[in-house]
């Protein structure tokens, strides 16, 4: 058979929501099968032309979804009808579409895949590739001005780049998924610059691009605005003072968001919207809340939750945690991985900031045992601090608030697996 056909038999016309996901996540031999052919194939059946809606992708290792978060609330305070299409997601995969501002129907969810299983036929399609067709389907039946689309792995290769945006944007270039995009970040920094396209506007919100991403503007006469050309962010997390092309300058609000989201969200209002009164985006910004992005969930000790998983998301909540801490109180961990993350790296990173570690483990597919996550960890950790394990997250959180008093602080980090449950069980 061709390797690009597929005989398993799909759902019925009463199917639920769970059935299709089951379905999807079994279809395709491998989990993550980098390439375009296959998604090109069946989107030429779903759609005649390109959709009209003004399209913005959005690829970088850390900060994708905090950027289309700060865009989205942006466009639909211009008065822009906004779609957005994300992953993963925390509690349901509604929360992968959303169309002005609230999550797709399970009924519109599951209409949309049976639209995609009819035009795929016998071709095969990872479970992230029917997704991302239906979401399209999704995106375009709701008459929209605005897609903003979250690349899922890369970019070059992503079944979200089958679609030519009219703006990108690289939110940050560093290590992670190094099976599939490399170990370092100039051959990171190529394949994400791979949604730029011919003579359009880019977005590069990371402080030191890798030289890739800028050939990769040049050979594509992309006009690429990046800090120190094009806009300025300047005094880090705390002064987060933005100085924008022509003069205007703006101090961005305190938030749980990396500072380079909310300026790449601004500098994209500007190509986007050259006429949006900027000042207006302060507040706005303001009440943009992003479930698992150094989330508060409980005071007293105060409780945060953040989905990073990588090095580079570890150094930016290490200083967070920093400029959080209260005098001496103490910084607990709960934390939670994926086996092919850079667990090492990250236990490096956060070592110098958390007292006490409660590890669990993770019921999912790659998911490390508390006690493999701890053998891993062992030769990173600092001397003296507390470690203990447990088999699930909830069991560790439980434990971590049992020790914590009021003045400390508690962080939940390591993956969407880790925060969804963490978030779970905390508002049960």
């Amino acid at each position: 058979m061709n390797p690009l056909e597929t005989k398993v038999s799909s759902p019925g016309s009463d199917a639920s929501l769970d059935d299709w996901l089951a379905y999807m996540e079994t279809m395709h031999p491998v989990e993550i099968d980098l390439g375009l052919d296959r998604v090109l194939i069946v989107l030429r059946k779903l759609f005649r032309s390109r959709p009209p809606a003004r399209v913005v992708t959005v690829a970088g290792t850390n900060g994708k979804g905090s950027t289309i978060a700060c865009l989205e609330a942006l466009l639909r305070d211009r008065g822009r009808r906004v779609g957005t299409y994300t992953s993963p997601h925390l509690h349901r995969y509604n929360e992968r579409v959303r169309i002005n501002g609230s999550d797709v129907s399970d009924g519109d969810l599951t209409e949309a895949f049976s639209r995609v299983e009819v035009a795929r036929g016998t071709i095969s399609l990872t479970y992230f590739e029917f997704g991302t067709l239906a979401a399209f389907l999704l995106l375009e039946d709701a008459g929209l001005d605005d897609w903003l689309l979250e690349i899922g792995l890369g970019g070059r290769l992503d079944a979200v780049n089958v679609l030519d945006p009219d703006l990108a944007i690289i939110t940050s270039v560093d290590i992670d998924h190094i099976g599939f995009l490399g170990d370092n970040r100039e051959v990171i920094g190529f394949e994400k610059a791979g949604i730029f396209r011919p003579g359009i506007a880019a977005i590069c919100a990371d402080p030191e691009p890798p030289s890739s991403v800028l050939q990769q503007a040049r050979a594509q006469g992309v006009r690429l605005l990046r800090d120190g050309e094009g806009y300025h962010l300047s005094g880090g997390e705390d002064a987060r003072r933005l100085e924008l092309r022509g003069g205007e300058t703006l101090s961005l609000p305190r938030s749980s968001l990396p500072a380079g989201s909310m300026a790449a969200a601004l500098v994209a209002m500007r190509v986007l919207e050259p006429d949006y009164d900027i000042t207006e985006a302060v507040g706005v910004l303001a009440r943009v809340k992003v479930p698992g992005r150094m989330e508060c969930l409980g005071d007293h000790p105060e409780v945060f939750a953040d989905v990073g998983h990588n090095p580079h998301a570890a150094r930016w909540l290490a200083g967070k945690i920093n400029r959080l801490k209260n005098g001496t109180g103490q910084v607990y961990a709960v934390y939670a991985a994926l086996a092919d993350k850079d667990v090492e790296g990250i236990a490096s990173v956060m070592s110098a900031v958390v007292d006490g570690w409660y590890l669990a483990g993770l019921s999912v597919p790659r998911g490390l045992t508390g006690e493999a996550l701890r053998q891993r960890m062992t030769g990173e950790l600092s001397s003296g601090r507390t470690v203990r394990v447990f088999d699930t997250v909830s069991g560790a959180v439980a434990a971590a608030l049992e020790q914590a008093q009021p003045e400390d602080l508690v962080i939940i980090f390591g993956s969407f697996f880790t925060v969804g449950e963490a978030r779970a069980f905390l508002q049960s």
